[in-house]
């Protein structure tokens, strides 16, 4: 056959596939670009089984632009909460208000418009223009660059952003006259649920007859995609600080700044390891665990002017981000006043600083760190907290 019979092929025999099998997701009831534009930044990075219970309450919390452009950023953030990469629901807040402030409330039909709206890249620009507005616009992500690699047997590497540019040529190229929404979310189903990554279903493929990667043996090394670095470690020792007087019951948790990675999002007090601590981790010698717990009071203490006290290990626990691994050692920890079960090296240590005389009593409430708070479980409700989190205070509230 033909380059252009062996295209044609292509869109035709998957569009066709499509429409028999399509799943009925929330998000495809309509056409709508604000709907369509919450489930594309949704399922960046994420299972479409994890995302649809998130989508459907944050759509029934949110169900216009307006009303996300309106909410309180802590509120989109809790309704985000456990989808991870919290960048992504600033970023489409961020957005929303831009289309309240300039295009009155209404997603533009424009590429050049929707293009420039915070958080929306290339892929994102593709899906809303195809999908929402039927525009032949390729939407090309790893899925779709997966299936055209294969499809073709393109050796390029498609974590190279010329691989990318190429890709979204050809994808356009391959868009049926007046079907480009249906086109664009047949090449993500395909990828999705038949030409997975580590072993493609090649038998019910709906392309699979002129598929070059299988007639050449080669569906399982293809694509071609250099390995990105392994995130960087970092260690840091967390506090589970329990309250006394009218904050018994509650925990000490304190809120991250309003920029950087998990912006404004409720934590545990932790402190970062230097290099040459970070394999005390590894330690179970007495010296070094009570060393890292005097470090972790230290810290607590000049933030807060509290004497807090580590008196025992919790948990140990790992988060892996895109680019970063935290490794984390958790201390139950309260505002005693005799040694706890770390005894001699940490109470030794912080009776030494002057900081340590001053009573938790006197520190007056008007004085307390904005960005610190007691909470009791029922604040979990409200206060968004990153995963990490929250499997630790789950198991603690346990």
């Amino acid at each position: 056959m033909e380059q252009q019979e062996i295209k044609d092929y292509f869109s035709t025999e998957l569009l066709s596939w499509y429409r028999l099998v399509k799943r009925d997701l929330p998000w495809r009831t309509n056409r709508d670009p604000y709907r369509v534009w919450v489930s594309e930044i949704m399922l960046q990075q994420t299972r479409v089984d994890t995302v649809i219970p998130y989508y459907n309450t944050f759509m029934s919390k949110f169900p216009t632009v307006e009303a996300l452009a309106a909410a309180p950023e802590t509120e989109v953030l809790k309704c985000w909460e456990g989808l991870g990469y919290y960048s992504r629901a600033r970023n489409l807040q961020a957005g929303a208000k831009e289309v309240v402030e300039r295009y009155g409330g209404i997603v533009p039909d424009d590429k050049a418009s929707v293009a420039g709206l915070k958080g929306v890249g290339p892929y994102t620009s593709g899906a809303i223009m195809s999908i929402a507005f039927n525009r032949p616009e390729p939407a090309v992500d790893g899925n779709v660059m997966r299936v055209l690699s294969r499809y073709f047997c393109l050796e390029d590497d498609i974590a190279k952003p010329s691989t990318r540019i190429g890709i979204e040529k050809l994808a356009a190229s391959l868009i049926p006259e007046g079907a480009a929404g249906d086109f664009n979310q047949a090449l993500m189903e395909l990828g999705a649920l038949v030409c997975t990554p580590k072993s493609p279903s090649c038998l019910p493929c709906p392309v699979m007859e002129h598929c070059a990667a299988r007639l050449n043996g080669r569906e399982t090394e293809l694509p071609i995609k250099t390995k990105a670095k392994p995130p960087r470690p970092e260690f840091r020792a967390a506090a589970i600080v329990a309250g006394s007087g009218e904050n018994k019951g509650k925990i000490l948790v304190r809120q991250r700044p309003a920029t950087g990675l998990l912006a404004q999002m409720w934590e545990l007090p932790h402190l970062l390891l230097t290099p040459d601590k970070a394999n005390w981790l590894d330690e179970k010698a007495p010296k070094e665990q009570g060393e890292l717990a005097e470090l972790l009071g230290r810290m607590l203490q000049e933030d807060t002017e509290l004497l807090i006290r580590p008196r025992g290990w919790f948990t140990d626990a790992d988060h892996i981000f895109s680019h970063i691994h935290w490794r984390m050692r958790f201390y139950l920890a309260d505002l005693g006043e005799e040694p706890g079960v770390l005894e001699a090296t940490t109470a030794a240590a912080l009776e030494t600083d002057s900081l340590a005389a001053e009573s938790a009593t006197k520190y007056e409430v008007n004085q307390w760190p904005e960005h610190y708070r007691w909470i009791g479980k029922e604040d979990m409700d409200s206060l968004p907290f990153p995963n990490l989190f929250l499997r630790i205070l789950k198991q603690y509230w346990e």
